[in-house]
């Protein structure tokens, strides 16, 4: 009985790795996200603290809206962040 070939294998090669990018963040990111993260905080602690007469008055309810807002671009930002 003939002998069957044997298939050579060539060796494997893994596909070359992406090298995550190196850019590192603006300086000034950190900051400002902090910024927004106090700012935010501390619009909403004026607003219980004075009862609804501050920071902004005659928009009632609306400075929550503000304050988290700001506090919600504070966690933007720190998608950003590297």
């Amino acid at each position: 009985m003939p002998k069957s070939r044997v298939r050579r294998k060539t060796d494997f090669t893994p596909p070359p790795t992406r090298s995550p990018s190196k850019i590192p963040s603006p300086r000034w990111l950190a900051p400002v996200m902090v910024a927004l993260f106090l700012v935010g905080l501390a619009w909403i602690l004026v607003y219980y603290v004075s009862q609804a007469r501050f920071p902004v008055p005659g928009i009632a309810h609306w400075n929550l809206a503000i304050g988290f807002a700001l506090i919600l671009g504070g966690f933007g930002m720190s998608t950003r962040w590297k």
